[in-house]
């Protein structure tokens, strides 16, 4: 029976590996060196099938909290030109019109304030991550290895965008007004509604935080899931340098 499943799973690995892509190859080639040593190529004992899967989703929850402690610090969005939440586009013609008078610093300090607000927010993702990571399994972990570079991303962005959407949105609704941008923007929306002849504007600030701030988390899980791709063994933990380590 042992020799059938191993039999069955080495085939498995040869199907897969032929439309397996470029960045994930390190990996595979790896799983299938392992294999090969559980089905009788090697007497050195070497980790399981399960312990191959245990060892990327560990990966993966290591990268998944390096993000969320990186960009829920001060500036982690804020200072961060590849993630900065601008205002939100209703709040262009009101940013043109102050400047003209030379008003634009509170619309600055609103849309400073809109950063931190999603800096706040952003730690909650870290255990909706890995309740997802540990709700994977074997099979979603194949799909990954055979999709393109970024689709633990998209498992990722799949399964956990409704559960941010419903965690984070209190809480930046909240830390909206505990940074002072519901403040920042009544000041913005007074000066701008005091001046004749222009048109009304309203805008959903914490709807507009929640998805950029969603973006800006799922844009470098992307990034970190191409960096363990090309180095899983970046990671130290027992378990990475036993199934990655040389």
């Amino acid at each position: 029976m042992k020799n059938k499943r191993l039999m069955i799973l080495t085939l498995a690995l040869v199907s897969y590996s032929i439309t397996l892509p470029v960045q994930a190859e390190s990996w595979w080639k790896k799983g299938a060196g392992i294999l090969n040593a559980l089905t009788g190529g090697s007497s050195v004992a070497e980790p399981g099938v399960s312990e191959i899967g245990a060892a990327f989703k560990e990966a993966l929850r290591i990268g998944s909290e390096q993000v969320t402690a990186q960009l829920g610090k001060t500036d982690g969005f804020n200072k961060d030109p590849a993630i900065h939440i601008p205002l939100p586009e209703q709040l262009n013609s009101v940013k043109q019109v102050l400047a003209k008078i030379g008003l634009s610093g509170p619309v600055d300090t609103l849309e400073m304030k809109m950063n931190r607000a999603a800096e706040v927010a952003t730690p909650k993702a870290k255990k909706l991550f890995v309740d997802a990571i540990k709700a994977m399994t074997f099979d979603d972990v194949l799909a990954i290895y055979k999709g393109p570079a970024d689709s633990a991303t998209q498992y990722f962005r799949e399964k956990m965008s409704p559960s941010l959407m419903k965690e984070m949105t209190p809480i930046v609704d909240s830390s909206l007004a505990e940074v002072g941008a519901v403040k920042a923007f009544d000041t913005v929306m007074n000066k701008y509604d005091a001046l004749p002849f222009v048109p009304k504007v309203e805008s959903d600030l914490t709807g507009h935080v929640v998805n950029k701030a969603i973006d800006g988390i799922f844009y470098y899980m992307a990034q970190e899931e191409k960096a363990i791709r090309e180095d899983p063994r970046r990671q130290t933990t027992a378990l990475l340098k036993r199934v990655f380590g040389k």
